[in-house]
């Protein structure tokens, strides 16, 4: 059985307009926090703004540091650092897979 758009956490389903109304947020928030590159969504064919499930987590997320005063600036930065923590810890946990492998190997 083929996968559904919607079990795909990063398929662009969500208009603005809903995403708004979803996290109860201004539709120019959201647009603000794509022209600063915080949470930049797909685009449909027309040019309409295409939210993920992803993409809402990370609206959320980007609001409460918000919240907290954080600038956009800064937390754009803190997006970029969680990303390439986590790039990095999969990368360890390949390495200690294959240091694992060999040692059984061996």
């Amino acid at each position: 059985m083929s996968k559904l758009p919607f079990d795909d956490e990063h398929a662009p389903l969500y208009s603005m307009s809903q995403v708004a109304s979803m996290l109860n947020v201004q539709q120019a928030y959201l647009r603000r926090l794509d022209q600063h590159d915080v949470v930049t969504p797909s685009r449909s064919e027309g040019g309409q703004r295409r939210y993920s499930r992803r993409d809402i987590m990370t609206v959320q997320h980007v609001t409460r540091m918000a919240d907290e005063g954080m600038t956009l600036i800064a937390i754009r930065r803190i997006l970029e650092l969680e990303h390439e923590v986590a790039r990095l810890r999969e990368q360890l946990a390949a390495a200690y897979a294959r240091l694992e492998q060999r040692e059984h190997d061996s």
